[in-house]
């Protein structure tokens, strides 16, 4: 006992923690008493060391750690629940290799929204945590806490609204997605957290009409009298971007069913005030033509190709996925769109041109279980009608995306060719 405190070699001590052991530990009783004594020392005097730690093995009714009074102010690591054992038995082990989980980046800039008193904000972030902890645990209640996210979502979106202002709008819209940021990723990690703890199916009609609802922010208010038409890129930029990664977040999750839903259900789009008319659409109303930001490249002389396609690209290095997953989303979109006679541009195949062979998906689909899953997310009943459009590209039946000199290459990142050829 006195070498866990002397012993210089003896670097690291695991204190297993149950309900016997803190009574021991604080009545000084049998050999966990004297070992509480000679260890409590070393913790109350040595302020930095982290020698000891304390390992969760069991809670008490309420749902509080089994800990002796002298530890209760330090850190432990629990692993007296199942849905977070494997989390934090990691944390154990990085803590005995000396290996942490999070190493310290160097600072970068400080975000806008942080710093700007009058940064937009959305007002979801404390409902989103309830939602991922509901759908982490299983609690009955997150099905309505993901309803009253999703609708404060769609409402508060409002506050991003670009009305009349000084400056460039394509500065301010480009300022306004920047703002949005840190609700992309609140949203991201609630459909994150859905794919991987629930049956998301079941929360596919909810996710589908949020979208709906974010369609209405592409024109003008009905009591709005202020009109600029660039003024809702931002929200065309924004929704589009939230599409994208929902689907992409449900293809690496493999929920192929929900994936289907999202891109094979219509959309019904309630009234344009400009036009009068609701409308039925496909997915494909979420891609919308940027104007601002072809201005934008053309007033800074940027001389990009693409200057959406550069945001989206630069903006998926915070959002937790690889932009690789973002791309196979938006291809998806495109070729699905192309075999239903619909217009999708695939805004981030600018960068396919880093893609040397099939996409994750068409890669698996070498094996014939796979393939059917992949042919019912296509929705076609078999490889043919994939060839057909193949062909239709080749004959120029139907234009390619080109991205300056080069063109969207299709049969590779198919890969349409190795389909069903395994079993």
């Amino acid at each position: 006992m006195e070498k866990m405190v002397t012993d210089t070699s003896i670097t690291k001590v695991i204190l297993i923690c149950d309900k016997a052991y803190a009574v021991k530990a604080d009545g000084r009783a049998s050999g966990v008493g004297t070992e509480a004594q000679i260890i409590s020392a070393e913790v109350y005097t040595k302020q930095a060391q982290d020698k000891f730690v304390a390992v969760i093995a069991e809670k008490d009714e309420s749902g509080k750690a089994y800990l002796p009074v002298y530890y209760k102010s330090r850190i432990y690591i629990d692993l007296s629940e199942p849905e977070l054992y494997s989390e934090n038995f990691e944390k154990l082990l990085r803590w005995i290799f000396n290996k942490p989980l999070f190493i310290k980046p160097e600072l970068g800039k400080v975000p806008s929204f942080i710093t700007d008193a009058n940064a937009t904000l959305l007002g979801t972030s404390a409902l989103a945590k309830r939602v991922i902890e509901g759908i982490k645990t299983d609690k009955s209640y997150y099905v309505g806490a993901l309803e009253e996210y999703l609708t404060v979502f769609s409402e508060n979106l409002e506050r991003f609204r670009i009305g009349e202002g000084s400056g460039e709008i394509d500065d301010r819209i480009v300022k306004s997605t920047e703002e949005f940021l840190p609700f992309r990723n609140e949203f991201l990690q609630v459909i994150t957290a859905l794919s991987q703890y629930s049956n998301t199916i079941t929360h596919m009609p909810r996710i589908h009409k949020f979208f709906e609802s974010l369609a209405t922010y592409f024109w003008r208010k009905p009591d709005t009298n202020y009109y600029n038409e660039w003024g809702f890129d931002n929200f065309k930029f924004i929704v589009h971007e939230l599409f994208l990664y929902a689907l992409a977040i449900l293809l690496r999750a493999e929920n192929f069913e929900a994936a289907t839903y999202l891109t094979s259900e219509m959309y019904y789009i309630s009234e344009n005030p400009d036009t009068g008319r609701s409308k039925t659409t496909s997915y494909s109303i979420f891609r919308q033509y940027l104007p601002s930001l072809v201005h934008r490249n053309q007033r800074l002389n940027l001389h990009r190709i693409s200057v959406r396609a550069d945001m989206l690209e630069q903006r998926s290095k915070t959002s937790g996925l690889q932009f690789r997953h973002l791309m196979q989303a938006d291809f998806i979109c495109f070729i699905k769109a192309s075999l239903s006679d619909e217009n999708w541009w695939p805004e981030t195949l600018l960068y396919a041109n880093r893609q040397y062979d099939a996409f994750e998906i068409f890669a698996r689909s070498v094996s014939k279980a796979y393939l059917s899953k992949t042919l019912k997310l296509l929705v076609v009943s078999d490889v043919t009608e994939v060839k057909k459009l193949l062909e239709m590209f080749t004959n120029d039946r139907k234009k390619l995306p080109s991205y300056d000199y080069e063109t969207l290459n299709p049969l590779l990142l198919l890969g349409i060719d190795q389909w069903g050829t395994k079993s």
